[in-house]
């Protein structure tokens, strides 16, 4: 397996005629013990997110895409988070599957910070709200990214000592980023809690920075849907997962 899941897999995964697993035991078993490779693998995190979506009612179409999940795991056996030293700043992408799911509809958001070459901070959701307007998804990502950039300053600054400057966040809509920098846009956001307001502050105080992206660039699609093998090994790598030479027989 060159990827971790098969690019039609959540639209299988949503067909009710596939046969129901009889005993879901192993598959539950299985799942739980793929959930302690997220924090080493950051590549995984999506179909971690997906797989783990099935545990009550598991379907075959489950057990295969868990098979071929670990016929994954095993290919990138010598791969691992690669740290360097040279441009230590700290970086975020954010990204939105908006009704991605094929059973519910609901939206998977996604988010990961690098600093410097490898990624230090991911996460890819899958929402319980329902939301009507993209805009209102996207700004709420933006929100959700924008604390988490905040708390790793405030993490980094206290462990050692130093300010990191302003974060920038990479994003592919320009809504969010007007959203988050022009009040007079707010007129057409009324609908949005008060509390996602929290970004704008943000970058009037200078602690974030939002810039447009282009959707071939955007690393954090690799947290949100299953990719092709040229994207998902492009952003794979991107995100610091990279093969690591042996060092058996070296000095």
């Amino acid at each position: 397996m060159t990827t971790s899941m098969e690019l039609d897999f959540k639209k299988l995964s949503g067909s009710v005629s596939r046969p129901v697993l009889q005993n879901a035991t192993e598959y539950c078993q299985l799942v739980k013990a793929l959930m302690f490779l997220v924090n080493s693998c950051l590549d995984i995190c999506f179909e971690i997110n997906t797989l783990s979506q099935h545990m009550v009612e598991p379907h075959h179409t489950h057990w295969i895409g868990v098979k071929n999940f670990s016929r994954y795991l095993c290919g990138t056996i010598t791969h691992g988070l690669r740290y360097t030293t040279r441009d230590v700043r700290l970086l975020g992408y954010i990204d939105v599957d908006w009704a991605g799911s094929v059973v519910d509809q609901k939206r998977t958001s996604g988010c990961c910070f690098s600093l410097g070459s490898t990624s230090i901070s991911q996460m890819s959701r899958k929402k319980k709200s329902m939301a009507l307007s993209i805009i209102k998804v996207e700004y709420i990502t933006a929100n959700m990214a924008s604390c988490e950039a905040v708390w790793l300053q405030k993490l980094f600054s206290e462990l050692f000592g130093f300010t990191l400057d302003t974060t920038l966040i990479l994003c592919d809509n320009q809504s969010r980023i007007c959203l988050s920098e022009n009040p007079i846009f707010h007129d057409c956001s009324k609908h949005i809690d008060i509390k996602y307001h929290y970004i704008q502050d943000m970058v009037h105080r200078g602690a974030i920075r939002l810039q447009n992206i282009g959707t071939d660039e955007q690393v954090a699609d690799i947290l949100t849907k299953p990719l092709g093998k040229v994207k998902f090994v492009t952003f794979r790598e991107r995100l610091g997962f990279v093969e690591i030479p042996s060092y058996e027989g070296r000095v």
